[in-house]
């Protein structure tokens, strides 16, 4: 187990260096084409060169390899790495650290995962479990269609039919009839709003755990239905086992391995819904700063924030290998 481990955190190690290695090639591709980022610094004022050189140097863009289309700028590279190892994520065009940043949106996005991951599960599990269980009946028939059409609806389209559409006529009716601090008011607010943080992520989190929720209930069905006939729940009914013990410890815990191989292949569907929802609702989250920092080529930040979304992304993957053996005892690392 203990090899396994190791050598899981090895390959994760790997792939975060490639990540950053692809991040840094597309960001100094983008710099070289597009021109030196720290000119938003500026705003509308036009720079002397000295001061273009000062902020440029500030802000790690000042190398003469950023003007060299085509130099992979090797050792800008390897000194953002070697800023990385100390827990140096550099600072933003305001001269904010990206750590601070980060402190403060976090929170943000781990409200609206929480209210994503739970819809995710209850819905998926739910309806994948009743579609299993009545399968080929109607009511089968009609949560695969639902299944469907939701996975055929792109959730932005989703978040600008409800931000434009649906809040606007909500939100005036709850204002009116309970109050503008009410929680029907605030759930119907078109903006995320920091005073009501939970109040105003919840419905965007519930779209978003309903798209993602689509192909999950089919892979329950498909993985419950292997396990509908199979010997060993055969077995439990014929020891006189309810059907209720029966569903939930052998036909649901049997069935959950690739359900929790989908945990994070939804994961990282989340982290992109993330940046999106967060984009379009206005909240200040992960997701939120990475959209403002690519809006306003904000360089520093857009590579930080990837960096740790990137780094989340692999220990959830690790500790996903790691649950199969939880799961099912036949399982073991060498």
């Amino acid at each position: 187990m203990g090899r396994y481990v190791a050598r899981r955190l090895l390959q994760g190690l790997l792939t975060l260096f490639l990540v950053m290695v692809l991040l840094h090639l597309l960001t100094t591709a983008a710099i070289q084409l597009n021109g030196n980022p720290a000119l938003a610094f500026f705003g509308d004022r036009v720079p002397t060169a000295a001061q273009l050189q000062a902020v440029s140097e500030r802000y790690g863009l000042g190398d003469a390899c950023y003007n060299q289309l085509g130099n992979p700028c090797v050792g800008p590279f390897l000194d953002r790495l070697a800023a990385y190892a100390t827990g140096d994520f550099g600072t933003d065009l305001r001269g904010r650290e990206v750590t601070e940043i980060v402190a403060v949106a976090a929170p943000n996005t781990l409200r609206l995962f929480a209210v994503v991951g739970l819809t995710w599960l209850v819905v998926g599990m739910t309806l994948g479990s009743l579609a299993a269980r009545y399968r080929g009946r109607a009511a089968d028939h009609g949560i695969r269609a639902g299944s469907i059409l939701v996975d055929a609806f792109p959730v932005f389209v989703m978040l600008l039919v409800y931000k434009f559409v649906v809040t606007v006529p909500m939100s005036t009716w709850a204002r009116d009839t309970f109050g503008a601090e009410s929680l029907p008011a605030l759930l119907f607010r078109p903006s995320f709003s920091p005073d009501h943080p939970w109040a105003t992520v919840l419905v965007p989190g519930v779209l978003l755990g309903l798209a993602g929720s689509a192909a999950f209930i089919r892979l329950v069905r498909a993985a419950q239905l292997e396990n509908y006939n199979a010997e060993h729940v055969r077995t439990a009914r014929s020891k006189g086992l309810g059907e209720r013990h029966v569903t939930l410890f052998h036909i649901v815990r049997n069935s959950s391995i690739p359900v929790v191989t989908a945990i994070g292949f939804v994961f990282a569907e989340a982290l992109a819904g993330a940046v999106v929802t967060e984009g379009l609702m206005n909240v200040y989250g992960m997701g939120g700063v990475l959209w403002s920092a690519v809006r306003d080529s904000d360089v520093s930040v857009v590579v930080g924030i990837v960096t740790l979304l990137a780094v989340v992304t692999v220990v959830v993957m690790i500790v996903v290998d790691l649950l199969y053996a939880a799961l099912d005892p036949r399982i073991r690392f060498d």
